[in-house]
């Protein structure tokens, strides 16, 4: 593929020259494509734009006008004020901007101002701009033009910066955008019959719209366009990741008997849902072929993934073969053990376990077990993966929780030939499009139905100066025998954030609130073995209330806690509230979940949301919506893409076309070496490889 001139350095092009081309390195503009690219923060459509003599005070407003004076305002108190009278062809209106001086440097007489605010008046009319553009320069920084001949067109707004202000950027596409829309004509691999079947433009005319719009719809066209690319490439990353561990290796054909399965089914004492049955189907569907399954099992707190995944395992040793389930800590590890051998005892098949904690007459034993192939289920820790583990046969591996493991501790016992099956559970909903950017290499199974006659929560939100009311809750929770958490965003004070800590609280609760009660401490800056003590008292009842930081929130059943108190709930995320509540309502009795919080207008709107749903799914679409992708992206392991075109809330229909034209792709060519590919593979390997942090292909 030859060397295309977007990859030349940006100082060669027109307007730019070294010094200012070091000013564009600052906004991340290094190339000439990265100018083609570079994401503009939003538009203002000229259609909107108010006449300055229509304006009253309360309007929010959105003017252009040319600077017909400006300067610096000192007041009595010290504070200087920045202010600009801008005029259009109906009158003029003040811009003020306190505490700003600064800009007497970027904002000069006879600029092309677009302001944005509500108008106040102050000595007359005024707007304090919360935002700001100067469209063009009256120093003839940028082409001239009367201010009542932009109207009708679309005002692009760059993420800008004190040495390359908007009308520097818009000067330099200006003059540069129609040569490097040529260049980029030659990198289009979609055809027109692809285009019109996924919906979006030709790659040329979506760059073109999204720097030059004629109108709203139109940059939104633009949008969707380098949004399919970006979901596209990604997907093409996870398709090639899904074949090269599913289709390229030896997988494992299971058969099945019911030998074991069907008693397990006649044992329950309930019905499956109809949502873990569908699961079941499609993970007995992967099992019995030759194609290596690699399965995310995503679903709420309570919707009964752990039977699901013991049928999955049943299969496995109804085959002769063994499955090993790997969870996060000792704790859960000794849960899921208790819980298997429940199950899986009365059908003669032994559970074993290994954790660190397993002692060496007893990690001697189940080691001979694996490895002469006697033990058919484990569950265990990171104790599963050492090198001196060695199994006869093992042809499942199921992974709990599976955002507290790296990718290589995940893959270390699927190293193996005949390569074992995998499916990874978690209990933390995911809106699909987000699941599928973060997980597209995964097959993905849904359980959205929660078991008939589990009881919901009672969720409410508490202000601070009623918070009695919830120390009562727990007092008469506590004496009919229940236990209690009460979670906290701190470990300790801080000085920045006037926020209750748990370790300051757990002292003042004990001595204080509840004197007579058993109260426990936990956070994550406890050594492992007391954190582990803690939660142990807790779970044998031996702890009445325990205090705690988030670390909970991630946990094992305590089916007697029935409230989770939850202080400064404004500092946590909508699906992390979610998964706090998810701690109580496991047992039978009756359970509550307390917000304390006094919220500002975004805390209280996701605060409306926890209160009113019970659905995790919902939650964590809301929750996606409100925050954007970039927090869950974060939050998530390292290598994860930032999205800039994208958007996961709205563009759900790109994704999941992305997703099918990818795996269709690599189903087809998996290495992109056909002549119709070259260019695909292109970009993927260069321009995309460095954009969505892809390792390459072939």
């Amino acid at each position: 593929m030859s060397f295309s001139r977007l990859d030349s350095p940006v100082q060669y092009l027109k307007g730019v020259g070294p010094r200012r081309a070091e000013h564009l390195a600052g906004l991340d503009i290094r190339k000439a494509r990265d100018l083609l690219y570079h994401v503009p923060r939003r538009y203002e459509d000229a259609s909107t734009v108010q006449p300055v003599a229509g304006l009253q005070v309360g309007d929010s407003a959105v003017v252009v006008g040319r600077v017909r004076s400006s300067g610096v305002i000192p007041t009595r108190k010290g504070l200087r004020i920045f202010q600009a009278v801008i005029e259009d062809e109906t009158g003029h209106i003040t811009c003020a901007w306190p505490g700003q001086p600064w800009l007497d440097r970027r904002i000069h007489k006879g600029d092309l101002l677009l302001a944005a605010g509500t108008v106040r008046f102050f000595h007359g009319r005024q707007i304090q701009p919360r935002e700001f553009a100067i469209l063009e320069s009256g120093r003839g920084g940028a082409s001239g033009g009367d201010d009542a001949g932009a109207r009708g067109t679309i005002f692009v707004v760059y993420p800008a910066s004190e040495a390359v202000p908007q009308w520097v950027l818009r000067q330099l596409l200006e003059r540069n955008l129609p040569a490097l829309l040529r260049q980029v004509e030659e990198e289009e691999y979609l055809s027109p019959g692809e285009r019109r079947e996924i919906g979006v433009p030709g790659l040329a005319e979506a760059l073109s719209s999204l720097h030059a719009p004629q109108s709203l719809e139109e940059a939104e066209r633009g949008r969707r366009r380098l949004a399919w690319d970006e979901l596209y490439f990604l997907q093409l990353m996870h398709a090639h990741a899904r074949h090269r561990s599913t289709t390229a290796v030896n997988g494992i054909r299971f058969r099945r008997t019911n030998r074991l399965i069907r008693p397990l089914h006649e044992s329950l004492g309930f019905r499956l849902t109809d949502a873990q049955a569908r699961v079941l189907r499609e993970i007995y569907a992967d099992m019995t072929t030759d194609r290596r399954m690699n399965r995310m099992l995503q679903g709420d707190v309570g919707s009964g993934k752990t039977i699901v995944a013991v049928f999955a395992m049943l299969l496995a040793v109804e085959g002769g073969h063994q499955a090993a389930l790997m969870a996060p800590t000792e704790l859960l590890a000794e849960q899921h053990a208790r819980s298997l051998e429940r199950l899986l005892g009365p059908l003669g098949v032994e559970t074993l376990l290994l954790t660190g904690r397993t002692d060496a007459g007893e990690r001697a034993r189940v080691l001979a077990a694996l490895a002469d192939g006697g033990g058919k289920v484990v569950t265990g820790t990171h104790a599963l993966i050492q090198e001196s583990v060695e199994f006869a046969r093992l042809g499942l591996v199921v992974v709990d929780e599976q955002h507290r493991f790296g990718v290589r501790q995940r893959m270390v016992l699927s190293r193996r030939d005949p390569t074992p099956d995998t499916l990874i559970m978690s209990a933390t909903p995911i809106p699909r499009s987000l699941a599928l950017a973060l997980y597209g290499d995964l097959d993905l199974s849904v359980l959205d139905e929660l078991p008939p006659g589990r009881k919901p929560v009672e969720t409410r939100w508490l202000r601070p100066s009623r918070r009695a009311e919830a120390y009562r809750l727990v007092r008469d929770q506590v004496a009919e025998g229940r236990q209690v958490y009460i979670v906290h965003p701190l470990v300790g004070e801080s000085d920045k954030l006037q926020l209750r800590s748990a370790t300051r609280e757990w002292e003042r609760l004990r001595a204080e609130e509840f004197p007579d009660f058993r109260v426990g401490l936990l956070h994550g800056q406890l050594p492992g073995e007391e954190r582990d003590a803690v939660m142990r008292a807790f779970l044998a009842g031996d702890l009445d209330v325990l205090v705690a930081t988030s670390v909970v929130e991630v946990g094992i059943d305590v089916s007697n806690a029935t409230v989770m108190l939850i202080e400064n709930a404004e500092r946590f995320g909508l699906s992390q509230l979610h998964q706090l509540r998810g701690r109580v309502g496991r047992g039978a009795d009756r359970s509550y979940c307390v917000a304390i919080a006094d919220a500002e207008e975004a805390a209280a709107e996701r605060l409306k949301v926890f209160r009113s749903t019970h659905d995790g799914f919902a939650i964590a679409q809301a929750d996606l919506a409100m925050r954007g992708e970039g927090d869950f992206f974060g939050s998530q392991q390292h290598g994860r893409p930032v999205l800039r075109f994208a958007d996961l809330a709205l563009d759900r229909d790109l994704m999941r076309a992305a997703r099918e034209h990818a795996r269709a792709t690599i189903d087809r060519d998996p290495d992109l070496l056909a002549p119709g590919n070259a260019m695909r593979r292109h970009l993927f390997t260069t321009r995309f490889g460095d954009r969505l942090q892809l390792r390459s292909v072939g």
